[in-house]
């Protein structure tokens, strides 16, 4: 297998929050990738070409295989660098369980602080970007609404954090002990991005002074070793290579997905996405894997989380 197959190249761009987790995760692991930057809003035409539609940040690339949504690529990193471990502890369903909760409500929340703060600051274009991605079709008023209600959505935010802090007040390193682990990428960039997005952060989160120690040693993990790489480039890797996923099927899955069906993939919020359509290659209780072609590249293997997307049969 040639080098280009197995290189690890993100694409992301270095102000979104979801990047800067998978960021962390390759330095948890000392790994060694490749960045290609891609615009913070769409068009995002070199990038879904890849993806086929996917148009959120970021989005893993190995050679022919797109892996999208930070769940499905530290389920890969994981997958392909075992050591040191994302999951230190015995407790990795429970950790799967708590990003869940990371990733999804808490997220959303942090979202509306840092939107919602904005208020009329928030440039047009972003705020009608990131508004109908992340509130839905009624976006507009959900900013509105958010700005009205900052205090509140605040103390929504304190009391979540307020238990990291209790966790860590006894000095230990990393939220599961003396090494980092998947949880600690997963709480770190939401702390990230309300620090460095919202013009109150500071202040707000210098309350918390074991969870301040935390974010400074989780910073000085690093991002592993970065190299920009250009989007042509990672077209050419992955036109270069072949999809390496093996056929799979679940025999308890309920939607009876199995290979060879011809299906479309988008998140589960309504965001006003283009789905992604392909065949499906291994449908699993955590990853449905799809195989779509595109001109000038050839065959694609995408690769979603199956927690938190819709699968669709069309035929």
């Amino acid at each position: 297998m040639n080098d280009a197959a197995n290189e690890i190249i993100l694409h992301n761009y270095p102000q979104s929050p979801v990047a800067e987790k998978a960021r962390v995760a390759l330095g948890i692991k000392g790994l060694a990738w490749r960045s290609v930057e891609i615009p913070r809003l769409t068009p995002k035409p070199m990038l879904t070409k890849l993806t086929g539609g996917y148009r959120r940040t970021p989005v893993m690339q190995i050679g022919a295989d797109i892996y999208c949504d930070s769940q499905c690529i530290l389920r890969e990193l994981e997958h392909r660098h075992p050591s040191p471990s994302f999951f230190p502890t015995a407790e990795a369903g429970m950790m799967w369980w708590l990003s869940r909760w990371t990733d999804g409500a808490l997220f959303d929340l942090t979202v509306k602080v840092v939107l919602g703060s904005a208020g009329d600051a928030l440039p047009k274009d972003f705020a009608q970007d990131r508004g109908r991605l992340y509130l839905g079709e009624n976006w507009a008023d959900g900013l509105r609404a958010a700005n009205a209600a900052l205090p509140h959505l605040a103390a929504q935010l304190r009391a979540p954090l307020s238990w990291a802090n209790d966790q860590l007040s006894d000095n230990r390193k990393f939220l599961l002990g003396d090494n980092p682990a998947a949880i600690d990428a997963q709480l770190y960039h939401l702390t990230w991005f309300l620090r460095g997005r919202w013009d109150q952060g500071p202040k707000f989160l210098s309350e918390f002074k074991y969870l301040e120690r935390w974010e400074n040693t989780v910073h000085a993990i690093g991002h592993g070793t970065m190299t920009d790489l250009s989007p042509e480039d990672a077209i050419e890797r992955a036109a270069s290579c072949t999809p390496c996923t093996l056929p799979a099927t679940d025999p308890f899955d309920p939607q009876g997905l199995t290979p060879g069906m011809q299906v479309t993939v988008s998140p589960d919020l309504n965001g006003g996405e283009q789905p992604v359509e392909g065949e499906i290659v291994s449908a699993t209780v955590d990853t449905i894997s799809i195989l779509r072609h595109e001109t000038d590249v050839g065959a694609i293997g995408v690769h979603f989380p199956r927690a938190g997307y819709r699968v669709d049969i069309t035929g």
